[in-house]
């Protein structure tokens, strides 16, 4: 296994880029909203092309990619603590203390953005500290009750389609609260944007979370699964892990084809047209679940055993840099696509297809990927990442190389 000078597992950070590329895809062609889309958002309208790319976003990447990405944040808390257990140290604290400043820096970046990531992973990381110490089979049956999406199934016995905090139902994607938030990020000044992302935002987020659709649960599922990989050293070890990998990629090729079928059973049996008011299709939705998270496992083990031949290698350490500024690199995405898009920048939200806004995405990932380089040839971190770090230290960390 090739390392970094300091030690940093290569395939780790390149892994890392890759799901942020799959990340910045779907928001750029979802435009920032992180709403569901109104009926009068698209001024123009896109052609057959737009409409099967957005398929093929919606299959391959939408909902994988995100796991991806949580499952390397559950990673990284272990490779945090652990460093610090075998220096004689308790990391618990300061990792708190750590997830306090995440919360901060993700908070402004939702501002930007409603759709951030970051505050929710603050939220649930001090619960993972728990589970540091406990055995892997409990680990992994949590996980799989998280997965399996039993929260999500107590949520829509409790609330239904209904929001948690006052707000329209789900399914109505036209209601008058909605259509405003669009038209704000249409029209409004940033600091309307602001606003509106401040409070209401905020709570949106959170009635999404928690709500039926149940992101919270599978999130922290993903975080588990992550720990889990690094307790029994997947990535320090890949070579010799290269069977059981091979393994598991089988096994999910055949989990994801029954997992589509039965999501599709499911659905062809539920009341017509879909409004998610009958069990049969909370269910579906299970589901439908459970297919990404197959996909997600096919994703993650093609990437290992691709990266592992010596062609594989050098394309996909492409993506290292970038992943190695990974918090830098998603915040500065999000304040790009938002001026590009919002109306206080270029305006350009609901009038660009689906091609152009995957093509935008394309070009914004090879330009931070290749900045993110250079900078790492004079500097240690990326800006943010060195914040971050010195913050959680309490003293300015080395930065210049």
């Amino acid at each position: 296994m090739k390392k970094a000078s300091s030690n940093r597992i290569v395939i780790i950070d390149a892994f890392r880029g890759f799901a942020l590329a799959g990340v910045a895809l779907v928001h750029m062609t979802e435009q920032y909203i992180a709403s569901a889309p109104t009926d009068n958002l698209m001024e123009i309208t896109n052609g057959t092309i737009d409409q099967i790319l957005s398929g093929v976003i919606g299959f391959l990447i939408i909902g994988k990619f995100f796991a991806l990405f949580s499952i390397l944040f559950g990673l990284s808390f272990f490779i945090q603590m652990d460093a610090a257990a075998k220096r004689g140290q308790n990391f618990a604290g300061r990792f708190l203390w750590r997830v306090l400043l995440l919360f901060i820096i993700g908070y402004a970046h939702h501002l930007f953005y409603k759709g951030d990531i970051l505050t929710i992973y603050a939220l649930l990381a001090p619960f993972l500290i728990p589970f540091y110490k406990m055995h892997n089979k409990w680990i992994l049956l949590v996980a799989g009750l998280f997965l399996l999406s039993i929260p999500r199934c107590i949520s829509y016995a409790l609330l239904g389609t209904e929001s948690a905090f006052g707000f329209s139902s789900f399914m109505d994607f036209n209601n008058e609260l909605n259509t405003s938030y669009i038209q704000t990020l249409k029209e409004g000044s940033i600091t309307q944007v602001f606003t509106k992302n401040a409070g209401q935002g905020m709570l949106q987020k959170m009635d999404f979370q928690i709500g039926f659709l149940g992101r919270f649960y599978l999130t922290f599922g993903y975080f588990l699964i992550g720990l889990w990989l690094g307790k029994i050293g997947l990535f320090q070890n890949v070579e010799e892990r290269i069977p059981t990998v091979k393994k598991w990629l089988k096994r999910a090729v055949v989990f994801f084809l029954v997992a589509l079928l039965v999501t599709g059973g499911l659905f062809g049996l539920s009341p017509q047209p879909v409004d998610f008011e009958s069990w049969l299709h909370i269910l579906a939705i299970n589901a439908y679940d459970w297919s990404n998270i197959a996909l997600t496992v096919i994703i993650l083990c093609g990437f290992i055993l691709i990266y592992m031949k010596n062609w594989g290698e050098k394309r996909l350490s492409f993506f290292a840099p970038y992943g190695r500024m990974a918090l830098t690199n998603y915040v500065l995405q999000s304040i790009i696509g938002t001026f590009i898009l919002f109306g206080w920048g270029l305006g350009y939200l609901g009038k660009v297809r689906t091609l152009y806004l995957f093509a935008m995405a394309i070009l914004l990932i090879v330009l931070q990927t290749i900045l993110s380089k250079i900078w790492l040839t004079y500097f240690r971190y990326g800006p943010l990442e060195w914040l971050w770090r010195s913050a959680t230290f309490g003293k300015l960390q080395p930065f210049k190389k």
